[in-house]
């Protein structure tokens, strides 16, 4: 009997739960076989209130595992991961205001080309669309 234990002991690969993620950067920690980062389920978690059964049917490329390790890797490094969170967060908004001061050249001709239509419009008694 005790060597049936340890030959199933020595069966059995024990997970960490790192194993669970790519460690891409210190501001990039990704689950492992996907392009999802670990801020997208805790945002859905933490600030939405979804349980791990409704992210997991909401992002389907992964598993309810993954999602929980996921929660439970926050729940064992709450400190550090709250500031990736936030430090993401700040780092997206940041970069939104640059983009808002600072439009990229399409987007700019975008802009005019519209604000050309919608002048044509108004001379032709058309209403303006939004």
């Amino acid at each position: 009997m005790n060597e049936d234990k340890q030959s199933h002991e020595a069966n059995h690969q024990t997970t960490k739960l790192e194993d669970y993620f790519n460690f891409l950067r210190p501001d990039d920690i990704r689950l492992k076989g996907s392009r999802i980062g670990i801020e997208t389920i805790l945002y859905e978690y933490l600030f939405r209130a979804r349980t791990p059964e409704e992210i997991a049917n909401i992002y389907t490329s992964l598993t309810l595992e993954q999602v929980y390790a996921t929660i439970l890797y926050y729940l064992h490094n709450k400190e550090a991961v709250g500031k990736y969170i936030t430090e993401g967060l700040e780092w997206g908004e940041k970069m939104r205001e640059e983009q808002r001061r600072n439009p990229r050249p399409v987007y700019e001709k975008i802009r005019k080309l519209r604000a050309a239509r919608d002048v044509m419009r108004k001379a032709d008694g058309n209403p303006v669309s939004v």
